[in-house]
C-alpha cells in the first residue's frame, strides 16, 4: 500500500504561490504517517550543512580517521567551512540508495556549481579550487573555464536554463527562477509515479520551498547573499 491517502489529503502546491499549508503541519502530518521505512529518506533530504553528521564527518576528515574524497586537500586550503560542509552535505547525500535522493542531491550540486564557475570566471577567480565534487559535471567545469557552456552541452540536460538563471543580475530574482527550476524538476522526476514515498519525498521539497519565501524579506534575502559572497572571498583570499 501506497501514500495515497496522504497525498489525496494535501492541497494543491504551485511556484510562485504561498504556500497552503506550513512546513509545520505537513511535518507532524508526516510523522504520523509516514512509514517507518521511509522516514530516514525525509530526515536526510531535511539535512543541512550543520548537522552532526556533517560535523562529525568533517572532523574525521581532518583527523584522517576517514578516507578523504579527492577534493578535499584542495578545498581545506580555499574553500570557507561552509563550503565545505555543503560540499560534504551533498557527498552524504549523493551516496543515498534511493535514487530520487541521490539525484536530488546531485542536481543541486551541479547547478552550484555551473552557478561558481560563472561568478569565477567573471571575476577571474581560479575555477579549479572551488568547484565541489567529482563528477562529469564537476571534472568538466574544472577543465573549460573559457568555454561558453563551460563544455556541458549534451551532459547537463537544463544547462540552457541554468545559463539562462545564473545571468540574472536581481539576487532575489535569481535564486527565486532557481528555485522554479527545482520545483518543476521534482514535478518531472515523479511525473509517473503515484502515491510512492518519491511523490510525498517531492511534496514536503516543494512545500519547504514555498514556506521559505514566504517567510523572507527582500533584506534577509540580500543579506543572505552578501554573506555568501563574503565567504567566497575569504577562501579566494587564503
Amino acid at each position: 500500500m501506497g501514500y495515497e491517502y496522504v497525498l489525496a489529503s494535501l492541497p494543491d502546491l504551485k511556484i510562485n504561490s504561498s504556500a497552503p499549508i506550513t512546513i509545520e503541519k505537513l511535518q507532524e502530518l508526516l510523522d504520523e504517517t509516514m512509514l517507518e521505512k521511509d522516514k530516514p529518506l525525509l530526515a536526510v533530504l531535511q539535512m543541512k550543512n550543520d548537522n552532526p553528521i556533517v560535523l562529525s564527518t568533517l572532523e574525521q576528515y581532518r583527523d584522517d580517521a576517514l578516507s578523504a574524497p579527492a577534493w578535499w586537500e584542495e578545498a581545506e586550503k580555499v574553500l570557507s567551512e561552509e563550503d565545505i560542509r555543503t560540499a560534504i552535505l551533498y557527498e552524504y547525500g549523493i551516496k543515498s540508495k534511493k535514487d530520487f535522493v541521490r539525484s536530488w542531491f546531485q542536481f543541486n550540486e551541479d547547478i552550484n556549481n555551473v552557478l561558481v564557475a560563472t561568478i569565477c570566471r567573471k571575476h577571474n577567480f581560479d575555477v579549479r579550487k572551488l568547484i565541489i565534487g567529482t563528477n562529469e559535471v564537476a571534472e568538466i567545469l574544472r577543465k573549460n573555464i573559457s568555454q561558453k557552456d563551460f563544455g556541458l552541452g549534451g551532459v547537463m540536460s537544463n544547462l540552457n536554463e541554468v545559463m539562462q538563471i545564473v545571468e540574472i543580475d536581481n539576487l532575489m530574482e535569481r535564486e527565486k527562477h532557481l528555485d522554479a527550476l527545482r520545483f518543476a524538476w521534482l514535478e518531472e522526476k515523479t511525473r509517473f509515479i503515484h502515491f510512492s514515498v518519491e511523490n510525498v519525498l517531492a511534496y514536503y521539497l516543494q512545500c519547504e520551498m514555498l514556506n521559505r519565501w514566504d517567510k523572507l524579506t527582500v533584506e534577509e534575502g540580500e543579506q543572505i547573499f552578501r554573506e555568501l559572497v563574503s565567504d567566497m572571498k575569504k577562501g579566494i583570499s587564503l
